[in-house]
């Protein structure tokens, strides 16, 4: 089985990262992508605005339905920071036999090396690299945005890197920008599934404070 491994603080979740995801899966042929929520990532200097218990609760709306997402909780249930290398090498024993592929956003890549034990990360699983939306598809530009996986990897694994990168269609949402909007009492639909939006509504979720 063909698993891709979703991390981020999906704070909230919303259309990108379910388009993200179904990309991924189609373009790769992912039998199964898990969302893993983050606690804390190591290269952001604060953690998410919402409760992990309220993350997970608009993570669980947004995939009803989708029986080829599912949600890992391995990352709040550690707690403390989130290191992508703790939670594939968990994964590595909890499905083993299966490919692991870890979802990597083009941006990523450049601070790859700031990664704890990166090259432990690849050898665990390949790399999906998102690119951005008209990238060019040329041989040599792929190579380029991936330059900062390279040093970490045997030239077959780098070419197969290179033939797998995931040719993205994303919209412009972001989860800091909803938050955002959230706080001016702006409108948040067709951003995000509607059930995650009366969520956010019902729990008074980043809301200014008084």
């Amino acid at each position: 089985m063909k698993i891709g491994i979703f991390g981020g603080s999906f704070d909230p979740v919303h259309y990108g990262h379910l388009l993200l995801a179904e990309q991924c899966r189609e373009q790769a042929g992912l039998d199964r992508v898990l969302f893993v929520p983050a606690t804390i990532s190591p290269l952001k200097t604060d953690g998410p605005v919402a409760t992990d218990k309220h993350r997970l609760q608009m993570l669980s709306l947004a995939l009803a339905g989708h029986t080829d997402f599912e949600i890992s909780t391995t990352e709040v249930d550690r707690g403390g920071k989130s290191y992508t290398v703790d939670t594939l090498n968990q994964f590595k024993t909890q499905y083993d036999g299966d490919e692991l592929y870890l979802m990597i956003g083009q941006d990523s890549v450049a601070t790859f090396s700031k990664w704890k034990s990166p090259a432990e990360i690849l050898q665990l699983a390949s790399p999906l690299v998102v690119r951005r939306p008209g990238s060019d598809h040329n041989g040599d530009q792929v190579s380029a945005d991936l330059a900062g996986l390279k040093e970490f990897m045997d030239d077959d694994a780098w070419q197969k890197a290179n033939d797998q990168t995931i040719q993205s269609r994303l919209i412009e949402i972001s989860s800091t920008d909803i938050r955002t909007r959230v706080s001016k009492g702006q409108s948040i639909k067709y951003l995000l599934p509607r059930a995650v939006e009366k969520y956010i509504q019902t729990n008074k979720l980043y809301q200014k404070s008084s």
